[in-house]
Parts: structure tokens; C-alpha cells; sequence
């Protein structure tokens, strides 16, 4: 018997074994998946949860826009650090430029110092452009 005919026997009984070839992620056994996690539940995926702010898995993250294309690390955590201990600061580049491409993230432990951020820096003028400070997760109010 050729390899070629060989392969296809052995997928041949495996298919007829009730497995089914699957390509892509997601298609683990689920025992798999709780030993992963150890049964934990994510706040973003909790169907019950009220429309608002969500919590990342760390933290609380908060957007801002309209960031100046100059503006370094150190500019926003220095605006940014006087609500609170600010544990992640992310900010995007321009791959040709090498500037940053007008948005950050920064990361809060707890919501009331992220909320303060955002109340506090909202609307005020950050490297002589204007920023715009919001949640960057938010679960959306329900449609009826």
C-alpha cells in the first residue's frame, strides 16, 4: 500500500471514530480550558453586569486622545500621575515616523483614581493640544 493511500486510511477511521478535523482556535476540550483559568469569571463577560465602566484584568484603564504627536512617556505620566499609582502607560507609535499616533492608554488600580483622572483632565490642554479623557472599556446600555 502507497504512504499516500496509508494516510488517507488512517484519516478515514479517524473520521469514522466521530473526530472531526478542526482548524483554528477555540476547539480544545474544555476541561482544558478550566484548568487554564481555574474556573475564573471575567467581569467583561458577565451577561448581568450594569452598563458603565469594566475593568481590565489588571486595572482600570482610561483613553486618551488628541495627544500631541511629540508628547514622550514622562508627559502623560507626569499629567496623569497626581490621581494615583499609575501601573501601565501605553502609547502607540507611527511606524514611519517614529511619533506617537495621537492616543495612549493609562492604566489605575483602583476606579476612583482612574475617575478622578478622567474628571480632573477631560477637556484640559496637554502639550498645547486639547486631550480627551474616557474609559477605555465600557459595556454599552442594552438595546430594547
Amino acid at each position: 500500500m502507497a504512504d499516500d493511500e496509508m494516510a488517507h486510511d488512517e484519516r478515514d477511521e479517524r473520521m469514522d471514530a466521530g473526530d472531526m478535523k478542526r482548524k483554528g482556535r477555540g476547539h480544545r476540550d474544555t476541561t482544558e480550558w478550566a484548568d487554564r483559568y481555574g474556573g475564573a469569571r471575567f467581569k467583561e463577560l458577565d451577561p448581568n453586569a450594569k452598563p458603565g465602566p469594566t475593568a481590565s484584568v489588571e486595572g482600570w484603564v482610561v483613553f486618551i486622545t488628541g495627544i500631541n504627536e511629540e508628547a514622550q512617556e514622562e508627559d502623560i505620566h507626569e499629567a496623569f500621575a497626581e490621581f494615583g499609582e499609575v501601573k501601565n502607560i501605553y502609547m502607540n507609535l507611527d511606524r514611519q515616523t517614529g511619533f506617537v499616533k495621537g492616543y495612549a492608554l493609562v492604566e489605575y488600580k483602583n476606579h476612583k483614581e482612574a475617575q478622578t483622572a478622567i474628571n480632573e483632565m477631560n477637556g484640559k490642554e496637554l502639550l498645547t493640544q486639547t486631550i480627551q479623557v474616557d474609559w477605555a472599556f465600557k459595556k454599552p446600555q442594552r438595546r430594547r
